[in-house]
Formats: C-alpha cells, structure tokens, sequence
C-alpha cells in the first residue's frame, strides 16, 4: 500500500475516534441542555482552538470568505445538521443515531445529479435505494414517539450534511479550508445561539470541562479529516468513516449500558453495505477511467 495512502487511513482513524468522542459529549450536554444551545456551544467551543492554530502559523488571510452566499447557505444547513443529530443523539443510542445518519453519503451520489450535473448509473441507483430501504426499515413505526422524532432528527440531519457536503464541493473552489471551517463555526454559532437564546439555560459549572472537551475534539477530528483526504483518494479512505459505527455501539456498551437493536442492526447494515458498494464502484470506474487514459490507443 502506498505510503500516502496509509498516511491518509490512519487520519481518517483517527478523525473518526475523535468526532465519536465529540458526539458523545453531545450526548451527554444534550441531557441538560435544549439541541440549539448544544449547537450553540459545540460551534463556539472549537471557535477558540481555530484561531489560535490560525494565529500560531500566522495564515489570517486564509480566513477571508470568497463566496459569502453559499457560506451563509452552508451555516443555515449546519444548523440543521447539528441540531438534528443532537436532538437525535439525545433520545437514541450513538448506535442507532449512527445507522440512520450512515444514508448522507448515498444523499450526496443522489444530490450530485441535479446539482452538480454528476451522473450516476443503474447499479448506484440500485444501492442508493437500497439504502433508503435501510433506513426505512429502521423508521418502521414502533409505538415509541420519542424515539420516532429521535429517528426523524437523525434523517434531517443526514439531509442536511449531504446538501452541505454538496456546497463544500463548490466552495473548494474558491475558499480555503481554514475558511469554510471557521465561517461554518461562526455561523452555527450565531444562528443556533440567537435561537437558543430565549430559553438559555446557564451553564453548569461542572459541565465547562466537557464543553471544553467538545470544543478539542472537534478540531482534531475537522483537521485530521481535512488531512485524510489531501493524503488518499475519497474512495481509498470513504469505507474507514464507518468504523464510527463500531465506536458508537463500543461507547454505548460502556458508557450507557446500551446494544443496538435487531432491528437496528439490518437496516443499519443495509445502509453501510450500500454505502459501501457505492465507494467500490467509484473506485473501480476511477480505475477503468486511468487504464483507458493510459492505453496505448490513448498515447499518441
């Protein structure tokens, strides 16, 4: 294996330890804090450690927004998206919030179509709604509201991260990450704030360590995925972001006394699968792509 492929897994590994640990402070501010609030907080705890990474390689200028309107439209999604999942986390295991939110990536294929003019065969469609079946199979009506809208708010946002990761596509265009990485903070922050403040809970003394946790872990896991990806190819290093299904039911045992359901466990396993077919598929047409550009045919 490539040297700068094994680089770029072990960052993904280690990205995806770190956002495990940082949705299980979520969780766990959920419990005493209403989902804006937590998004308020998980926003404006990682708002600090930015900066000052900024400021320590003195890139400011690496902060200047390009496209302010698609900014401004990824905060109001990143609202939705952490408020969501908070909500989600909330009522739901990791386990299961997990299952559910596993659908952004086969969103993403799905919404690169009529966005971004991408095309997409048969066989992906076939895995996308295959994965929809996944999800539908987990959301089958058991009689438990709370854990319905738990479910819902895990779904919402799953959409909302796919349109988001949409927009990050176009921004890469223009903008840097340190760019979109803090204006998205800054906005979440804002927006989910100005929200949450009416009904403002003051923060508990014994709880600023794990909103300080929050704030860290989050960064780490935002830096080591941008480097995950500028060291490998996505469909490399895409199947690794699904061992946060293992830290989830891992965290769940130890943390909460909790396993996933059967039920839990086949949708969430059809989603994964066709998670994963989708990233075989792209990986193998990239390869056919290459061989064909590479062909003698091709070298004259």
């Amino acid at each position: 294996m490539p040297s700068q492929n094994l680089r770029g897994i072990t960052a993904m590994l280690v990205a995806v330890a770190a956002f495990a640990g940082m949705d299980t402070m979520l969780k766990v501010l959920a419990g005493n804090y209403p989902p804006m609030q937590v998004a308020a907080l998980r926003g404006a705890a990682s708002l600090p450690f930015l900066l000052a990474a900024v400021g320590l390689f003195g890139r400011w200028r690496d902060l200047r927004p390009v496209r302010i309107s698609l900014h401004l439209a990824r905060g109001v999604l990143g609202l939705v998206m952490v408020a969501g999942f908070v909500y989600a986390v909330k009522v739901l295991s990791l386990a299961n919030a997990y299952s559910i939110f596993f659908v952004a990536p086969l969103m993403v294929t799905a919404f690169a179509v009529p966005l971004l003019g991408e095309r997409v065969d048969l066989r992906r469609w076939l895995a996308i709604l295959a994965g929809l079946a996944g999800v539908l199979t987990m959301l089958r009506p058991s009689g438990e509201a709370m854990g319905m809208f738990g479910m819902a708010g895990a779904l919402l946002s799953a959409l909302a991260y796919a349109l988001s990761a949409i927009s990050v596509r176009v921004l890469t265009r223009t903008d840097t990450t340190a760019s979109m990485v803090l204006w998205f903070l800054v906005l979440l922050t804002l927006f989910s704030g100005a929200i949450a403040l009416p009904d403002w809970i003051p923060v508990r003394r014994d709880d600023w360590g794990w909103i300080l946790l929050l704030g860290l872990l989050g960064i780490i896991g935002q830096h080591f995925v941008t480097e995950a990806f500028r060291h490998a190819p996505a469909s490399v290093i895409a199947p690794f972001e699904y061992t946060a299904l293992l830290w989830g039911v891992g965290i769940d045992w130890a943390v909460w006394s909790v396993l996933p359901g059967a039920r839990a466990l086949a949708g969430g396993s059809l989603v994964v699968a066709a998670g994963l077919y989708l990233i075989w598929r792209e990986r193998r047409l990239h390869r056919e792509l290459a061989a064909n550009t590479e062909s003698p045919a091709n070298l004259h």
